[in-house]
């Protein structure tokens, strides 16, 4: 998407004014490099190393800020040596064609700072928490939950991320019917796992000849995904008198004496009815402590989207009921097809996107959402 924000055009009459910028997209900067400097600060404070929290909230705050600050500084030099050369030309035409490349420079640059202070959803620059669940297909569905993980493991190796597998459950054939993990890593241009991983809750389609079809028939089948950001523990106080916990046995591999102990947690959030479990762990302890991230997760989720009724429509369009009627994509392997149904987005090269290339319909959707972001208030 193209935003204009600054005239190429370079003329010694261009006015000031028009050389800045529109003042209402940038004037929320200063007080972010403030908060900038201050963090910066923070970081060469011993007393930040020490306590690990701490620490991990600067960094990657600070991470978020950083290029917001580099943009915006070389956002302000090009408009002070475009005025020069400007100022310039009027003695000397040869000044106007380096004004006039300067100018695109500008351009360029202000299209990305609009991009890293337009209006964002607070935690895009978490880390994030995804839940894959299979649907309706069966043991085709399973396995289709395991090829969208691997899909998402080889994307955030290609990042830079790191994946961790929170809690799964496995099937005989080597699908799972749900599995959780987790999305860690530094943010990228400001925008972190999460805020860059939101837009892939929803209801996945795959059509496909299953590996249980002998007749070699096309069938249907769906999975859910739903995301969330990973929240730290003081960043959203849960009361031990809101929980119900109850411990039970493990199931499925897990290595000798998971399926000995009652290791296994189930945690009920009485005021809001979520429940979340964990079992992967070997011991109660472990996984208790996974399961309350999942829970803390699910209701920072929950408290976005009642904090505006954009972040609740979003929330809505993720995953309600795995069938095959609400999806968002189409993974379609007669074809080598793949097609993102909310932007229209449709490419064949499925084998690819399947190997971790999910960077052109990920960019496609944050670009759709910028748009929407910059075209009305609160989002």
């Amino acid at each position: 998407m193209a935003v204009s924000l600054v005239s190429s055009a370079c003329t010694p009459r261009t006015r000031r004014s028009e050389l800045t910028g529109p003042a209402k997209l940038f004037e929320n900067a200063d007080p972010l490099i403030a908060e900038h400097d201050r963090l910066e600060a923070q970081l060469a404070d011993p007393a930040t190393h020490a306590d690990p929290a701490l620490m991990r909230r600067v960094g990657r705050r600070y991470a978020a800020l950083r290029p917001v600050v580099e943009a915006l500084a070389l956002y302000r030099g090009l408009v002070a040596d475009r005025e020069a050369a400007l100022e310039l030309a009027e003695q000397d035409p040869v000044f106007a064609e380096e004004a006039e490349a300067i100018g695109t420079r500008l351009e360029e640059t202000a299209v990305r700072l609009t991009r890293l202070l337009a209006p964002r959803n607070p935690n895009d620059d978490t880390d994030a928490i995804l839940e894959i669940k299979s649907g309706e297909g069966g043991e085709e569905s399973a396995l289709f939950v395991a090829d969208l993980l691997r899909m998402y493991q080889r994307y955030t190796e290609q990042v830079g991320w790191r994946l961790e597998v929170l809690d799964s459950q496995t099937t005989d054939l080597g699908g799972f019917k749900s599995v959780t993990v987790a999305v860690k890593g530094t943010s990228i241009d400001g925008v972190g796992p999460y805020g860059r991983l939101k837009f892939e809750g929803g209801v996945h389609r795959v059509q496909r000849v299953p590996v249980t079809e002998t007749q070699g028939r096309i069938h249907t089948s769906a999975a859910g995904v739903l995301v969330s950001p990973d929240i730290e523990p003081e960043e959203l106080e849960i009361s031990e008198s809101d929980l119900r916990i109850d411990v039970f046995r493990a199931s499925g591999p897990g290595g000798q004496g998971v399926n000995t102990t009652d290791s296994a947690v189930r945690i009920t959030h009485l005021p809001t009815g979520v429940v979340v479990s964990c079992q992967n762990e070997r011991s109660q302890l472990q996984n208790r402590e996974q399961a309350m991230r999942l829970l803390r997760s699910k209701l920072a989720a929950i408290r976005e989207a009642k904090a505006a009724e954009a972040a609740s429509a979003a929330r809505r369009s993720q995953v309600r009921t795995v069938d095959r009627s609400e999806r968002i994509r189409t993974y379609n392997f007669p074809e080598n097809r793949f097609a993102d149904h909310r932007i229209g987005f449709k490419a064949h090269n499925l084998d690819l996107v399947l190997a971790g290339a999910l960077a052109p319909v990920l960019d496609a959707l944050a670009e759709a959402d910028l748009a929407e972001r910059l075209s009305g208030p609160g989002r």
